[in-house]
């Protein structure tokens, strides 16, 4: 199970596709964990998803961990499928819950009573990329499984790649 959960080939297009995804959220998921660029921190947006959106504690409490430790990982490569798989899941609900009523559209006129659901369709593309490619070209995951390359006919050389 662990080497079918990160093996990954040496390919370009997930590395892209992950490291993209965790760089721009890495910055929303430091706004809830944190209170970084501006945002509310941890107690404030768990209370807020469960008191206002009746969101279940569990659930409130997971968004903001996947949101800023999906993002770390996503950039380092660790565990990368599990990462986007939970960033998937946080954009999914975003668009449930918030965004699908506002339209496809951002809000850049400052017309609508709310952002569209664009942002997170590109996210959640990014997502299914790492999730069906894993993640790809230097990361952790392939490093982790450098032997079952080797094994397979990969070059030692290779194994970060």
């Amino acid at each position: 199970m662990r080497s079918s959960l990160l093996m990954t080939r040496p390919d370009v297009a997930p590395l892209i596709a992950r490291v993209t995804a965790g760089v721009v959220m890495f910055p929303h998921g430091a706004q809830k964990v944190l209170g970084w660029f501006g945002g509310p921190g941890f107690a404030s947006v768990v209370g807020a998803f469960h008191q206002t959106l009746h969101i279940p504690m569990a659930i409130a409490v997971l968004d903001p961990i996947a949101e800023f430790f999906g993002a770390l990982a996503l950039i380092i490569g660790l565990l990368s499928r599990v990462a986007a798989f939970g960033i998937l899941c946080v954009m999914l609900g975003a668009v449930g819950l918030v965004h699908y009523q506002n339209g496809f559209l951002m809000n850049w006129t400052g017309k609508q009573t709310g952002e569209g659901y664009e942002f997170h369709l590109l996210m959640m593309a990014l997502c299914l990329i790492v999730i069906v490619k894993g993640g790809g070209a230097w990361s952790v995951d392939r490093a982790l499984t450098a032997g079952a390359h080797r094994n397979s006919g990969g070059s030692p050389a290779s194994s970060l790649l």
